[in-house]
Parts: structure tokens; C-alpha cells; sequence
């Protein structure tokens, strides 16, 4: 069943990356019934310019796929920096802590549990119609939000207890998570409209698009609201998505529409089963899902401790600096899978990607050392793009093209709303436990000749027990009888492209 859900895949794939009327048969089927010294020069002809046609048709579907994936760059780095820039707004206007993280979280836990809605959409409708919706949802709440923000007088809008406080932080989240699902749609396109030998590659695009995204939002969102205010970041937040929309709905997609379901599930928006019937047809694949959620549960320690740990080594303003320098890492990664691609075995690729990064997760805060921290930053977030790009491909590889959007919205609930959850808990914990520990507690006696005493040696002994957790983890995962089922599912030979 699997196998024969991939050769569909690919089959779709390349006759859907085409215009229609062509005959995919008609290229291929000499040099594959080993035919060619039977070849008069009529056929030779015929050949190619079937083959001629056959790459301009290729040609054709990955320049949609970068008209695509420049789109959707433009509309995440709207969508995310839009709800940094009110985040920063909210804290500066109100100094409330508690109400800048429940507006924080709200942005993670709205895309998780939004994620399987959008997918089961993505699947029961052509791709751009749910690229379309996802973007004129985000221009339609960016208005309403533009009005209230300029309509209501900023001492009733910043009532915490006032409805139109509310109204322009649920519009805007709104908005801004639509603009994010458009993801999922985007990466069933790269299964839609590039060759399956080069998908890993496109995949790199994907992460580089989201590294310039960071670095964009890191150091544009603060800019903003401290040189121009609150107010133009809404007029260019609406104007962005507004165009954006405007091209996406230029941008041609040779797509049959998606055939119905036979078994009633298309009465379900939130078609959960669907995806967990698909995940379970593939051996092996709940092992990489699961593997993905953990590490972001793990990955939450970093969320709630990073700022605080650097902001013990060096000031602000040169944390500040380090992160916009240390993020052209994630930029950098992406390019090197753009560049040579993952290889035959994609999953071997995440998992050893993680064991790197949660060895250095264990190391880089043994000393008080910015140096180290900076090294152990950029390993980390170079390996984040080519990691996620190895799990893009083994999904793309091993769920059908019908049913990818569900699986891929049920991927981003598990994993999306695992980081978020330790975000919350690793502080107080921090505070309460290790902290003290480390300071004036048994952890400065047994460990602190070595290691070091302080509050903030507490929050690096959690830096290195979580980078230990992750190493077993991930190398008990690597040896795992679902991790060889799984690798002999999706590994595949290199193509020439």
C-alpha cells in the first residue's frame, strides 16, 4: 500500500507540474520499455521534443514554485512582525508582564491547534484557494485591527479590561496565524510542483525563506515601534498583505481539483483520523513525529532561559547585536540544503542533525563563556533548517499528496504545542529550583568547584541536563527498529537534476 501511494505521488507530481494535454507517456516510454535501437528518426524526433517539452514543463513548475515561496515569505514576515511589534507595544505601553506572555503564547498555541483545521482545508481544496483564504483572512482582520487601533483613543484601548483591547489583540492574532498556516499549503506544493529529486532542496529554500523571516522580524519589529509607533505598523502591516494577495492571485497553478472522499470525512473540518490513518500506514513515521515534539519540548528550556543566561554574560545592547549576527546562521543552513540537497537517506539526516545539536546543547554552557555560547548558537540554528528540511522530506516522500495537508497540520499541532508548554514551566522552575541550587544550595557544594556557583549556573546546569536527555534520546531513536523501517520507506537514490 505505501509503495503504491508513493509511485502515485510521484506520478501526480509530474503530471500536475505540467500543463495539461501533455503526454507524460509519450517522453518516457522509449527509454523505459528499452527500446532506443529500434528507434527510427521520426521517433528520435517525436522523442525529443516530447523530452524538450517535458523540461520546459519542469522549468515552468519550479519558476511557480519560486513565485510561491517569495509570496509566502512576504506574507510570514508581515504576519510575524506585526505581532512582535504589538507584543513590544503592549509591554511598553502597560509594563504587565503576565499580559505580554498570554499575548506572547497565544501566537504558538493558535498555530498548533489551528494547524490540523488549515491542513484538512489544504487537502479538500486546490492549493491556492487555501493559500487565497489564509492571505484574505489576514488582510480582512488587519483592516478591522488598523480601524479600532486608530478609531478608539489609546487610554480606553489599553484598558486591559477593555473589549477593544481584546478585539485588536484577537484580529491581530488572527490574521497573523493565518498568514502562518500558509506554510502547510506550501509545503504540499513543493510535493505538487518540483521533482521528487530535488524536493529536499526545495525544502532548503523553505528554511532559508523562514531564516530571513527571523532575522527580518528580529531587527524591524523593535525598529519600528521605537522610531515610528504602533500605528504605521498596522498601515504596513495591511498594505504588505494586501499586495501580497494581489500577486497570489496572479500566480497560475496547474491543479486538478481534489477528488471528494468516499467515506464521509469530508462532513469533518478537523479531519484528525484521516492524518493518524496515514501517519500509522507508514512504518516507523509516529517515531518521527513524536521525535519532533519532543525535541521542541526540550527546545523550550532555550524559549524561557536564553535571554536571561545571555543577558548574565554581556548587556543588552551586545545580546542584541550577537542575535541579529548569530541568525544568519538559520539563512545559512538553509542555503546549504538549497545548494547540495540532504542525500539518499533524508531521516538519518534529523536524526544525526539532533544528536549535534543536543551534544552541543550539553557543552556549550560547562563555563561562563560567551564565546562558547556563540559557537553553540550557531551549530544550533544552522542544523534547525536542514533538520526540518529532512522532515519535510521524509513526510513528502512517505504521505500521499491527498492526504499531506492533514498530516502536516497534525504534524504542526504535536509539535507547535509541546514548546510552548515548557516555555511556561521552565522558568518558574528555574527560579525556584535550580537557581538556588546553584547558588547557595548542594549544587554549589558537588558541583560548583568545576562548574561554577551563581543563579545563573543554575540555569546552565538545565542547558546541559537537557542537552543530555536529548542525546539519549535521539541516539536510542537511532537505533530504534522504527527508525530502520522507516528509513527503508523514504530512502531513495540520488537524481540527477
Amino acid at each position: 500500500m505505501i509503495e503504491q501511494w508513493r509511485c502515485r505521488d510521484r506520478f501526480a507530481a509530474r503530471v500536475w507540474a505540467k500543463p495539461r494535454g501533455r503526454d507524460e507517456f509519450a517522453a518516457g516510454a522509449p527509454s523505459k520499455l528499452g527500446m532506443e535501437t529500434m528507434t527510427t528518426d521520426t521517433d528520435t524526433e517525436t522523442s525529443t521534443g516530447a523530452g524538450r517539452e517535458s523540461d520546459d514543463g519542469a522549468r515552468q513548475s519550479m519558476a511557480v514554485f519560486y513565485r510561491l515561496l517569495v509570496n509566502t515569505l512576504i506574507s510570514g514576515v508581515t504576519s510575524t512582525f506585526l505581532w512582535f511589534a504589538l507584543t513590544f507595544w503592549v509591554y511598553l505601553e502597560t509594563r504587565s508582564v503576565v499580559t505580554t506572555g498570554v499575548i506572547g503564547g497565544g501566537f504558538g498555541i493558535s498555530s498548533a491547534v489551528l494547524g490540523p483545521f488549515f491542513g484538512t482545508f489544504v487537502d479538500r481544496h486546490r492549493k491556492k484557494a487555501a493559500m487565497v483564504l489564509a492571505t484574505a483572512i489576514s488582510v480582512v482582520c488587519f483592516a478591522v485591527a488598523t480601524v479600532v487601533f486608530v478609531a478608539v483613543d489609546a487610554a480606553t484601548l489599553l484598558r486591559l479590561t477593555s473589549p477593544y483591547f481584546w478585539l485588536l489583540v484577537g484580529t491581530t492574532l488572527l490574521g497573523s496565524v493565518a498568514g502562518q498556516m500558509r506554510g502547510i499549503a506550501l509545503s504540499t506544493c513543493v510535493t505538487l510542483l518540483v521533482p521528487e529529486g530535488r524536493r529536499d532542496r526545495a525544502n532548503g529554500m523553505v528554511g532559508t525563506a523562514t531564516g530571513v523571516s527571523f532575522a527580518i522580524t528580529s531587527v524591524f519589529s523593535g525598529l519600528v515601534i521605537g522610531g515610528l509607533g504602533m500605528g504605521w505598523a498596522y498601515y504596513g502591516a495591511f498594505a504588505l498583505t494586501a499586495g501580497v494577495l494581489v500577486h497570489l492571485r496572479g500566480i497560475e497553478i496547474d491543479e486538478p481539483e481534489p477528488e471528494p472522499t468516499a467515506d464521509g470525512a469530508a462532513a469533518r473540518h478537523v479531519d484528525v483520523r484521516s492524518a493518524l490513518e496515514a501517519i500509522r500506514a507508514v512504518p516507523g513515521l509516529f517515531m518521527l513525529i513524536l521525535l519532533a515534539a519532543f525535541n521542541n519540548l526540550l527546545a523550550g528550556v532555550f524559549m524561557a532561559l536564553m535571554d536571561a543566561y545571555g543577558l548574565s554574560l554581556v548587556s543588552v545592547q551586545t545580546w542584541g547585536l550577537l542575535w541579529g549576527l548569530i541568525s544568519m546562521a538559520f539563512i545559512a543552513g538553509g542555503l546549504v540544503v538549497a545548494k547540495f540537497g540532504l542525500g539518499r537517506n533524508a531521516l538519518r539526516v534529523v536524526l544525526v542533525g539532533n544528536l549535534v545539536n543536543w551534544a552541543v546543547c550539553a557543552v556549550f554552557a560547562v563555563r561562563s563563556s560567551i564565546v562558547m555560547l556563540t559557537i553553540g548558537m550557531v551549530v544550533w540554528l544552522a542544523l534547525i533548517p536542514i533538520i526540518e528540511a529532512g522532515e519535510q522530506t521524509v513526510l513528502q516522500r512517505s504521505i500521499p499528496f491527498e492526504r499531506q495537508g492533514r498530516v502536516f497540520g497534525f504534524a504542526q499541532l504535536v509539535e507547535n504545542a509541546a514548546s510552548p508548554l515548557t516555555a511556561f514551566l521552565m522558568a518558574p522552575i528555574a527560579e525556584a529550583v535550580f537557581m538556588p541550587f546553584m547558588t547557595d544550595g548542594q549544587g554549589a557544594d558537588w558541583l560548583g568547584r568545576w562548574f561554577g556557583r551563581g543563579p545563573e549556573r543554575g540555569i546552565a546546569l538545565m542547558f546541559t541536563l537537557a542537552g543530555l536527555v536529548g542525546v539519549a534520546i535521539t541516539a536510542l531513536a537511532l537505533v530504534s527498529r522504527s527508525y530502520r523501517r522507516l528509513s527503508a520507506t523514504t530512502e531513495t537514490p540520488i537524481a540527477v537534476v
